[in-house]
């Protein structure tokens, strides 16, 4: 173990002091070199005053590099600041050396010391100018030994502006990247033809089979500074049909400590096409909404829930509750904020429908805001786990919504789906009767204000389509898809909680709060895409199989029921459903026979939904038979009309 110490130390010094050594006995050539350039390229100078003043100026250059610490640095690793440090050395040399002669010439302590000036000039350049020549041509000799043994990718960056070339210096200043530079691509006519550090700039039309294979091109790097999801989608759809890997430099903000490494380019997810601009709410009301205030928030487990934990967690509130019966998944979410430097939240495991214990958690911790937003939410199992559904998101609902009421919560946020709209499945009808019981609510003369959010499909969410497809991409394939035709939105968590505490913040009850969604997005070519971006083909490699639409699924969601309208809020990302006019009393009364109907596991249960939601009409469901039925009701009766009539 010694020896081994002993032996790493002397190599370490060894090649620093061979650093030097190489580095003075440049100087030394130098300097004959510029007497023979100053005496008009011959010897006509006096040799014997030539070789005292050699080893004398080596020395001083000698004195400078230490000074300096030039020699220090890994010269197959020299940058500018290396270069740097070699000016400032012959600058403190030639400057002694000047300090020498001018002492020698006053006092005349060596008389063969008389070094002309025009001599230090000459040798100053030409010794700064070899010296980094030589480290320039060793790190390159280096890098051209080391990239002999390593398979060079060839890349195109997508890019000519500063991101482009932050990522080609990147790739150069790295001596261990295997990456060869071929060119830029830029849709930009101006920089079209012209190089940056020696690299072409190509427009965007050389982007065909003939070019990338004939230069074999196996990546191309998007590195656009500011670049938005329509544009990114576009050029990506365009590039995912070659045999070329599509990678991504992530925005400058995502650099770690500022600055930019090779480590942080990714390939191209799906989601990056997917993710829309976050939604900037300039003057938000939620700071000021939650400042001192005890929030709850149920389901705060969930995929929705924990997001809007995590960013209320930011927020300078009082207490926050976050209550979900799933133990494993709260356990984790407390595990996360306590790493995060967050403990002002007490984790509660319990169930919403379990009133009695509820009723304890608002008695003991009076909350001032409250999100709701555990349910049931995945369509065909509640298809046929129908008393679940109600319970929860009915039952429960009601639960959490009266006892809001009875402990004066100030605010009651209720998070709903767009499958709530003209609803065709057995969970998009409960969410429905859901909004119409917080709607109720709102009737009542209480403290409390009832309000409603609702938005579609979220990324990466439990169960949602993206996770599945990359579980069978690894598995090999099929990916399954329900239809072909079939379209669903698509935003991000983050966005979709933030538009919660927003509507929170801004509303003053009885609003249901919806939120443009953007383009709805083909499922079948979301499938595709995903293929191409993991490097494969479809249909040779994976193929997309379809299963046809599941229990109570519709072919495209809507954001808005029949006879709904919207008014504008003050950002016109979010709106407020003008709902229409409905029996509050009737609907209520309704909700309660339903909730105690299903009690009984009673068939009349999704009877009644129907009767409440006359909108919700199921869809490839055994449920369609009682949608039959009640056709049968309605032309029977009118039949009896005639009947009487005639």
């Amino acid at each position: 173990m010694i020896e081994r110490f002993l032996f790493s130390k002397s190599v370490k010094f060894a090649t620093k002091w061979l650093v030097l050594f190489i580095d003075v006995l440049i100087v030394g050539i130098t300097f004959v070199l510029s007497y023979v350039i100053r005496f008009n390229m011959t010897l006509n100078f006096d040799v014997d005053k030539f070789l005292v003043q050699l080893p004398i100026v080596m020395m001083i250059s000698s004195i400078g590099f230490m000074i300096t610490g030039s020699y220090l640095g890994f010269v197959r690793h020299t940058g500018i600041k290396d270069v740097y440090n070699l000016f400032n050395a012959i600058c403190v040399s030639s400057i002694f050396t000047i300090f020498i002669v001018i002492v020698n010439r006053t006092f005349y302590v060596m008389d063969d010391f008389t070094i002309p000036l025009s001599i230090i000039i000459i040798h100053s350049l030409l010794a700064f100018i070899s010296l980094t020549a030589v480290r320039y041509v060793f790190k390159t000799m280096f890098e051209s030994m080391t990239k002999r043994f390593k398979v060079e990718r060839k890349v195109l960056i997508y890019g000519a502006g500063e991101s482009g070339v932050i990522a080609y210096n990147a790739f150069t200043s790295h001596s261990a990247s295997n990456i060869k530079v071929i060119g830029y691509v830029d849709d930009d006519k101006v920089k079209v033809g012209k190089t940056i550090n020696g690299i072409r700039v190509y427009g965007r039309d050389i982007l065909n089979s003939y070019f990338l294979s004939s230069n074999d091109i196996s990546e191309i790097i998007v590195a656009i500074h500011i670049i938005d999801n329509h544009r990114l989608r576009a050029l990506v759809e365009g590039l995912v049909d070659f045999d070329v890997e599509v990678k991504i430099v992530p925005p400058v903000q995502d650099w770690i400590n500022g600055e930019f490494k090779v480590s942080q380019i990714k390939n191209v997810q799906i989601e990056d096409l997917l993710n829309r601009v976050p939604i900037n709410i300039k003057k938000s009301k939620v700071e000021n909404e939650l400042k001192g205030k005890t929030i709850m928030v149920t389901g705060g487990a969930g995929s929705i829930g924990s997001e809007i934990v995590r960013q209320v967690a930011a927020y300078d509130y009082k207490s926050l509750i976050i209550i979900d019966q799933a133990e494993s998944a709260l356990y984790n979410l407390q595990q996360e904020l306590n790493q995060n430097g967050y403990h002002n939240f007490i984790p509660l495991v319990g169930d919403i429908r379990d009133t009695s214990r509820m009723n304890m958690f608002f008695e003991e911790h009076k909350p001032d805001i409250l999100f709701h937003a555990a349910a049931y939410k995945h369509v065909p199992l509640m298809e046929y786990n129908a008393y679940e559904a109600v319970k929860i998101n009915v039952g429960g609902t009601k639960s959490i919504a009266d006892l809001a009421l009875v402990h004066n919560v100030g605010k009651f946020v209720f998070v709903s789906t767009d499958k709530a709209v003209n609803p065709t499945n057995v969970m998009g009808a409960t969410k429905r009767i859901a909004e119409m019981y917080i709607g109720c609510m709102q009737q009542q003369q209480s403290a409390t204000k009832f309000i409603t959010t609702r938005f579609g499909n979220v990324l990466g969410s439990n169960g949602s389509v993206i996770p599945l497809f990359k579980k069978q991409i690894e598995k090999g394939g099929p990916l399954t898809v329900t239809h072909e035709d079939i379209t669903r939105y698509f935003m991000t968590i983050p966005e979709a909680s933030q538009l919660v505490l927003e509507a929170g913040a801004m509303g003053q009850g009885g609003e249901i709060f919806i939120f443009d969604m953007g383009e709805s997005i083909k499922i079948f070519d979301l499938a595709k895409n995903m293929i191409k971006l993991s490097g494969l083909n479809y249909p040779q490699d994976i193929d997309i199989k379809i299963t046809g639409l599941r229990p109570g699924e519709k072919l495209y969601e809507e954001l808005l029921a029949n006879g709904e309208n919207t008014l504008p809020t003050y950002h016109k990302k979010i709106m407020i459903s003008k709902v229409r006019e409905m029996d509050y009393a009737l609907v209520q009364s309704k909700i309660d026979e339903l909730c105690i109907s299903n009690i009984f596991f009673n068939e009349n249960t999704i009877k009644i939904m129907k009767e409440i939601v006359p909108e919700y009409i199921s869809n490839n469901s055994n449920l369609c038979k009682f949608d039959k039925q009640k056709l049968k009701s309605s032309k029977g009766s009118q039949k009896d009309n005639k009947i009487l009539q005639s």
